[in-house]
């Protein structure tokens, strides 16, 4: 048995589907064939037990068959065809006694004959069968009750038996020709339904193959069944997958290029410093300095590029991760403060922070706040001011520079992306990037507008409350807060 399931589970699914839509027709049919098959034979058999009540025979009819003063009986050996009132007819008394006085052959009498002859039972029918093997149906009856005398009629099988047979033979070459048919229609229908799991199966061996994700499996946009919503899943996947390498190429270029300038100015310089050595010529004091402090830069720059790179590398996996928690976002705020402070001790920084708490990934939400007020500190013009404010889950940083020109700014999230005025400043154009990135996980938004008067105002929400949960600080396990 399980060796056969096995050989069924490696036929291929238009098999599986055909055997298993013929199968189920062949039980179907066959249950039809028997339940036919017993109710003509109930109707054949009644329509004969009709035949034998009509043609009863009269007190005056036994009477013909019966000496009433020796008790002797006459027999008439007649045929069935001759004998309206069965082929075999017997007289049977209480004591089990009987008598033919129709037909050639005795049919064997049973208690509920007797019992009819006795008079306890007014009349009785069951099968039996003869000496020679033939099955009969027997009627037996009251026939001179006064003398305790019973009639039994028994007419042969054959005639429904025969029927029965032809019926028989009829059903098995219906069922046969149904099971052949549902065969055929199962793997018709398997071959029509499967047609559009073909188109997807070449679909994802065309692209394993050749890795070219701009395939699509056609869908009609009414059809919302099993296919097509699978349709439509792998066009979404190839879709996903083709923007996510494309990013990702993208992302590669980029960084090459961004990491092609400090690279080369740093072996530019580590060059002049090994030939300083290898000739035996001093670099200037002066220029010595210069060229290690350019070095020390550009190490910084390629660290904070590098840093950059591995944050936006990281799996977009949203919100709900092992290292997000609940966070006092006020102090991750006056944290940021004091080092944007120190990176911009010529600026004034006004703040006004309001207790606000959300979910979030610390060390990124503190990157985030980090980037926006190092921008503000960046592009404010010297001896200016940035307005921080922070109420309600929503943190606001107006700085007073030279702001982003309209179309520039639907540019500003992009990564690598750097306004032609900024490109001489240091950077490398991932900082709003990530902060968009950081936001985003934690179920907020980031937006930057021209600030009334000049300069940039970026808003960031956050959702939160101003009061902590009772799980402050505990890891977040899914829940909703």
């Amino acid at each position: 048995m399980r060796s056969l399931a096995r050989r069924v589970r490696a036929l291929p699914i238009r098999a599986r589907l055909s055997l298993l839509v013929a199968a189920a027709v062949a039980l179907a049919v066959a249950a039809a064939a028997v339940a036919c098959w017993f109710v003509v034979k109930s109707v054949l058999v009644s329509s004969l037990d009709e035949a034998l009540k009509a043609n009863r025979m009269s007190k005056q009819q036994v009477s013909q068959y019966v000496n009433l003063r020796t008790g002797e009986c006459a027999h008439d050996p007649v045929t069935h065809e001759q004998n309206p009132f069965g082929s075999s007819v017997q007289l049977v008394d209480g004591t089990g006694g009987s008598c033919l006085i129709i037909g050639m052959e005795k049919v064997p009498l049973t208690d509920t004959d007797r019992a009819v002859a006795e008079g306890s039972t007014k009349d009785a029918l069951h099968d039996a069968t003869g000496p020679d093997g033939t099955q009969y149906r027997v009627y037996t009856y009251s026939g001179l009750p006064e003398l305790g005398v019973a009639v039994s009629a028994a007419r042969p099988l054959d005639e429904v038996n025969s029927s029965l047979s032809n019926l028989a033979l009829v059903l098995v070459f219906v069922a046969g020709a149904g099971v052949l048919g549902a065969g055929a229609a199962g793997l018709w229908v398997a071959r029509t339904a499967l047609r559009p799991v073909d188109e997807l199966t070449r679909a994802v061996e065309h692209v394993a193959r050749t890795e070219d994700l701009t395939v699509r499996i056609p869908v009609e946009d009414d059809s919302d069944d099993e296919i097509a919503r699978l349709s439509r899943s792998f066009n979404s996947m190839t879709s996903s997958l083709a923007s996510s390498r494309d990013l990702q190429q993208q992302l590669i270029a980029d960084a090459g290029h961004e990491l092609r300038t400090p690279l080369t100015s740093l072996r530019t310089n580590v060059e002049l410093l090994t030939r300083s050595e290898e000739t035996g010529r001093p670099i200037p004091e002066a220029d010595r300095k210069a060229l290690l402090a350019s070095v020390k830069a550009q190490m910084t720059e390629l660290a904070s590029l590098i840093g950059d790179l591995q944050e936006l590398s990281r799996p977009d996996t949203g919100q709900h991760t092992g290292r997000t928690r609940i966070l006092a976002w006020h102090d991750v705020v006056e944290s940021a403060l004091r080092r944007a402070r120190l990176r911009g001790p010529e600026l004034t920084i006004t703040a006004d922070v309001r207790p606000w708490y959300v979910r979030a990934e610390p060390a990124a939400l503190e990157r985030a706040v980090v980037n926006i007020l190092d921008n503000a500190v960046k592009f404010s013009p010297e001896s200016g001011t940035v307005d921080v404010r922070l109420a309600d889950g929503v943190l606001t940083v107006r700085d007073h520079g030279p702001g982003i020109p309209a179309d520039e700014l639907p540019h500003v999230f992009d990564r690598f992306w750097r306004s032609p005025s900024a490109r001489a400043l240091p950077g490398s154009g991932l900082g709003l990037s990530i902060v968009a990135r950081t936001v985003q996980q934690a179920g907020g938004t980031v937006s930057l507008t021209p600030g009334e008067g000049g300069g940039t105002t970026a808003t960031v929400r956050l959702p939160g409350a101003p009061v902590p949960p009772p799980e402050t600080g505990a890891a977040d396990d899914g829940g909703q807060w």
